[in-house]
């Protein structure tokens, strides 16, 4: 593991105690719509998708949650991310969780 001496120690502090990032995938429960999103508090992102909070998926809620993954580093995650929400990765999610 890399060593945080760079950051103050109440940085390190937080950086250490939340590091895990989760991809996860929404359905639509009244259209035919898929969101891929990435958050380090799934709870609250649900919550917010759910309550029209977002911009992005506020005329498609409610949803249900169908996909989550977890991964150690931010890049990792924004790399699944990225695959969900290109072609092969659509084509991926409609062919496995469905």
């Amino acid at each position: 593991m890399a060593e945080l001496v760079d950051l103050p120690t109440v940085r390190q502090a937080r950086w250490t105690q939340n590091t895990m990032f989760k991809v996860y995938a929404i359905k639509s429960l009244v259209k035919n719509y898929i969101y891929v999103g990435m958050t380090q508090n799934l709870d609250e992102r649900i919550k917010r998708h759910n309550s029209g909070c977002e911009v992005t998926t506020k005329p498609y809620s409610p949803f249900q949650l169908i996909y989550t993954e977890e991964f150690q580093t931010r890049i990792e995650a924004r790399k699944k991310e990225k695959y969900f929400k290109s072609a092969a990765g659509r084509r991926w999610i409609k062919k496995n969780l469905f």
